[in-house]
Formats: C-alpha cells, sequence, structure tokens
C-alpha cells in the first residue's frame, strides 16, 4: 500500500480547528502534528524487541515503519525546498528508502528485520529532527509554501498507510510467538444478533466512476470515466464468520471444484484449511488478534482470506465477488463511518456498515483507468509499476485511518496474500 501522486489538491477528511480549515497550510500543518503523533502512540506499547520484528518479506519492522515515513518527508520535501536542511545520517537515504528506484539505491527489502541500528531512540530522534524542519517550513513565509503543503499532506496520507501496515505486520509477527503477545488489553466484543445476508439492487447503467474534485486522491484514482455496469445486486453486509464456518464444514477447502486452477494450488502448497491465525480448540474456532487469542466472534465479518479464498467461497455461495464500479457505485448510498483505526477494536466487529472492519475483495485487476498516466519523478513509481497481477480491494478496514476513505479509493494485494485485513461482501447478478 504506497503512495502517489495526484494532480489535485488533497484535503484531508480529518477535524480541523476552523480557523484552520480557512487557511490550507494551516489545516495541512495541523494534519501533519496529528498523523505523526498517531504514529508514536501506536508504537508506545511496544518493548524495543518488538520493533524488530520482521515475520516475512511482505512485512517490514514497526522501526523501519517509523523511520522509512520520516525520510518520505525528508527526502520529497526538506532536501528538495531547504537548501541549508542538514540530515541527521547521509545513510539513512540507503537504510529507509522503501523502493523508490529513482530516489537511489535502497536496502534489500527482506533483511530489514536484520538492520538493529538506529535503535528505536535513534528512530525517535530521527522523526522530531525532520518534524522540526516540516514545523519551520509550514510556519514560513515562502511564496511556494501551498505547493510544499501539498507535498506535506501526501506525506501525511503516506505514513497513514504505513500506520496500517505497522499494526498488520505486528500481528503477523507476534503470531510466530508460542506466547500469542497481547498488542492492546483483551476486550469483549460486542452482543449483536445474527444478520440475514440480504442484497441490495441498483440499476446500474452508463454511470462515471474514479475521482472527482479537488479532494486529495492517488493518481490511480482516475482520470474519471464512464464504464457500463449491468444491473447487479450487493449484499448488505460482508461474509461473517459463521458464513464461512459453514463454509468449512461443507468441504469447502477440500472441493477442488470450487477454485481456481492457481487458487487451489497455492491452497495445497500452505495447507490452508481456515483464514490465517484460525485453529480449534476443544471443537472450537479461535483466531489470534492484536488483542490476544479469541473465540471466533460469530457474527463479525471474516478477515484474513486471499482473494482464492473469497472467490471459491463465493462460488460455493451461488454468487460471485462484484467489481470495483459495481462496489464503488453502491458506495456512494452509504456516509464513510465505520470500524477504522480511530475506533481502537484492532479487529472487525459485528453490526458494521458498508465502511470499515475488512478490506473487500473484488473480482477487478488492478490496472489503469482510460487516460491514466503516471506523474514524471520519483513519486510517480509506485502505482503505475504495479499495476499487474493483483486485485483490486475496497471499504478500508479497522486498521485503516478513516481520513484515507473515499468512495473512489483503491487498494490491490497479490491474490494469495492474507496477512492484511482481508474480507470480502457478495455479489450476484440482478
Amino acid at each position: 500500500m504506497s503512495p502517489n501522486t495526484s494532480n489535485s489538491r488533497p484535503a484531508s477528511a480529518d477535524a480541523t480547528p476552523a480557523n484552520a480549515a480557512e487557511d490550507p497550510v494551516a489545516r495541512i500543518a495541523a494534519l501533519f502534528e496529528r498523523t505523526r503523533a498517531r504514529s508514536r502512540t501506536l508504537a508506545a506499547p511496544l518493548a524495543p524487541e518488538d520493533m524488530m520484528i520482521q515475520s516475512m518479506e511482505d512485512a517490514s519492522p514497526p522501526n523501519w515503519h517509523l523511520a522509512h515515513t520520516t525520510w518520505f518527508f525528508e527526502e520529497f520535501i526538506l532536501k528538495p525546498h531547504v537548501p541549508d536542511y542538514e540530515t541527521p545520517d547521509a545513510r539513512f537515504a540507503f537504510l529507509f528508502n522503501s523502493y523508490y528506484v529513482q530516489a537511489g539505491p535502497r536496502h534489500a527489502r527482506n533483511k530489514r528485520g536484520l538492520v538493529s541500528r538506529p535503535g528505536t531512540e535513534a528512530v525517535m530522534a530521527y522523526r522530531a529532527h525532520v518534524d522540526e524542519a516540516i514545523g519551520a517550513l509550514m510556519s514560513s513565509r515562502r511564496n511556494d509554501l501551498e505547493e510544499i503543503a501539498w507535498l506535506v499532506e501526501l506525506g501525511c496520507h503516506h505514513e497513514m498507510q504505513h500506520q496500517e501496515l505497522l499494526v498488520t505486520d505486528l500481528l503477523h509477527g507476534f503470531s510466530y510467538n508460542p506466547l500469542l503477545p497481547v498488542y492492546s488489553p483483551p476486550e469483549p466484543m460486542p452482543v449483536a444478533a445474527e444478520q440475514p445476508l440480504a442484497y441490495a439492487a441498483h440499476e446500474g447503467g452508463l454511470v462515471e466512476i474514479g475521482h472527482e474534485g479537488d479532494a486529495f486522491a492517488y493518481d490511480c484514482e482516475g482520470p474519471r470515466h464512464k464504464v457500463y455496469v449491468a444491473p447487479y445486486e450487493i449484499a448488505e453486509r460482508p461474509v461473517s464468520n459463521r458464513d464461512w464456518i459453514a463454509f468449512i464444514e461443507a468441504g469447502g477447502y477440500s472441493d477442488q471444484t470450487l477454485w481456481l486452477m492457481e487458487g487451489w494450488a497455492v491452497r495445497q502448497r500452505e495447507g490452508w484449511d481456515a483464514p490465517l491465525y484460525w485453529w480449534q480448540q476443544e471443537g472450537e474456532w479461535w483466531c489470534y488478534t492484536l488483542r490476544g487469542p479469541q473465540p471466533v466472534h460469530l457474527d463479525a465479518p471474516v478477515v484474513h482470506v486471499s482473494y482464492y479464498e473469497a472467490e471459491a467461497y463465493a462460488r460455493w455461495a451461488g454468487a460471485r465477488l462484484p467489481t470495483e464500479q459495481e462496489w464503488e457505485l453502491a458506495a456512494r448510498d452509504h456516509p464513510i463511518e465505520g470500524n477504522f483505526l480511530e475506533s481502537g477494536a484492532l479487529r472487525p466487529l459485528p453490526g458494521g456498515g458498508f465502511w470499515g472492519d475488512v478490506w473487500e475483495w473484488t473480482s477487478s485487476p488492478f490496472t489503469p483507468y482510460p487516460g491514466f498516466r503516471p506523474p514524471e519523478g520519483a513519486l510517480g513509481e509506485y502505482n503505475g509499476k504495479f499495476m499487474i497481477n493483483q486485485m483490486v480491494l475496497r471499504g478500508g478496514s479497522c486498521a485503516t485511518p478513516r481520513a484515507q476513505m473515499r468512495e473512489s479509493y483503491r487498494t490491490f494485494f497479490y491474490p494469495h496474500q492474507r496477512w492484511q485485513m482481508l474480507g470480502l461482501r457478495l455479489a450476484r447478478d440482478a
């Protein structure tokens, strides 16, 4: 989940003081302070040893996330726009670049967990150094300050993406510890009645899809364009754990006829027989969460399932996954309210709405919209070069900051990946 530039001026969804809202520079300066503070809060419960965990190549240590997001502000804002800026350590550019090829060489992604120095104290000092420099820049009276503020807001949205990655990467790393450590104190799940599966009908037609207006958006969300959507129905809730257990008990993981060929090969190779982090204990399903091991709540959305599993389930259920165009069109009927990172739940909850809880797989590949052109320079690398072999998800999750959400937002993962907060919602032809 990586950022990119847009040709439009970004505007945050975070609440801001009234006077800041009238001044875009002040608004973005306030957003910067809140975003940076949230990252510190997320890291606060962690021990120094926790900050080093890297459980696989797809994941990164918390320490690296904190440093990389800081490098982003330094590399793309301070170095090019502040002539007298001095980095605390020039070697950080090599250590904390991710895969911006045009920004220079970088440390191997799969070896980030081997970098024990700089430690957390030094990384926090690096963050403070860059925060002070950005604060001074944003309070200056430069003629190009609005353009710089636009880049600062882009950096904030980039950091929000890494806040989600920080907690989900941490969950994956903790899951390898037999002690099943607790990141946040356990809390009982809310009581909720079983919600029958119902569908909402949509007429479809020739509709416009993609980002519109001057609010923040990544380049892959546009250009806005017309598509024809056939009449369809979409489920009013995500697939629940109760639904998924029925799939398991019906032999869904052993019925090859339900699976795409590649998905079946992955299922066999990986030994999948349930969502990631699930196990059975005395005849009851349990799962590991950031709040420790807990019984699977039957009416919470199922989470940590791959595209292959989601597609097989939809076929078993006599339905299908929605296209991203169908999902976006349906989302317009629902305000962006739900269980996001700010709730502190850190797990899907029962009784939720259209947004939040879990990212929802669609049947759409992550490909460019008609007329898409990536921006020039290093900031234009991220989305365009990943538009192959990945699938689009929509809607945000319990680990996604609320300010990231909009109807046109597209995130994307490879179809075999499960460690993110990934779930599904069914659709069917009308």
